[in-house]
């Protein structure tokens, strides 16, 4: 069983990708893009509805978001990334950019520190440490029941998965390689964000040449389901009528 993917709509292509212990459910806002783009959203390797197990690198993720590329034709299309998503996508981006039209960066950065505490209690206490999580990944003014829908998605995760997915960001650093990326990049990023704070996406927005930065206020780390309308927004204003 290969990699999950979900179509919607005609147009300028958008493949998403989330981010650690998610699925095509982070991105469930953006499928209303795909009334002026095809909206492709994918469970990655190990997650949603995906075979096989998740992988414990970025490359390797890269690795299979390509093939889904090439094996689809999506060829041209750009590429969205939320947290780890977004280290997913600059790593393509610097591995093939013949393949891309694009970046949409996402509440992420060139470098993604994971706490030893979190890494650890994944796998020692895995409900204690998603609660925690959750904690640093909304604002506060985030509704309580969007909270606990995302709470039971990244629960739904295997330990094991997320654990991977935790240690590939851990390792995660491009902090240098980000200055090469020579594609049209969006950067997303929550004003209240408690895990990417805004200076990564500043960083990113000062390191890839001619890249625009949209930082939405009252919102965290899962900006585009605090704010979808206005990342919805940002992304056709920067993508589809650029």
């Amino acid at each position: 069983m290969g990699v999950y993917l979900e179509r919607y709509g005609r147009g300028e292509k958008i493949l998403f990708l989330h981010g650690a212990g998610g699925s095509t459910a982070s991105w469930y806002f953006q499928k209303r893009l795909q009334m002026v783009c095809e909206v492709l959203l994918v469970d990655l390797p190990g997650h949603g509805r995906s075979g096989g197990e998740g992988l414990r690198s970025i490359e390797g993720y890269a690795e299979s978001v390509r093939t889904v590329i090439t094996e689809n034709g999506l060829e041209g299309c750009y590429v969205a990334g939320h947290s780890m998503g977004g280290a997913i996508a600059i790593s393509l981006a610097l591995a093939s950019p013949e393949l891309l039209a694009g970046l949409v960066l996402v509440g992420t950065g060139a470098r993604l520190k994971v706490f030893p505490e979190i890494l650890e209690g994944i796998l020692n206490d895995k409900e204690e440490t998603v609660r925690a999580i959750m904690g640093f990944a909304f604002s506060k003014k985030a509704p309580p029941d969007l909270v606990e829908r995302c709470y039971a998605e990244m629960m739904a995760s295997p330990k094991e998965v997320i654990h991977g997915d935790f240690l590939a960001c851990s390792v995660f650093d491009l902090m240098e390689g980000v200055k090469s990326i020579d594609l049209p990049t969006l950067v997303i990023a929550g004003a209240d964000d408690g895990l990417t704070p805004l200076k990564y996406a500043e960083y990113l927005n000062r390191e890839i040449r001619g890249s625009r930065l949209a930082v939405i206020r009252d919102a965290g780390h899962m900006v585009m389901r605090e704010r979808p309308e206005e990342t919805n927004r940002a992304i056709e204003a920067c993508v589809i009528h650029r």
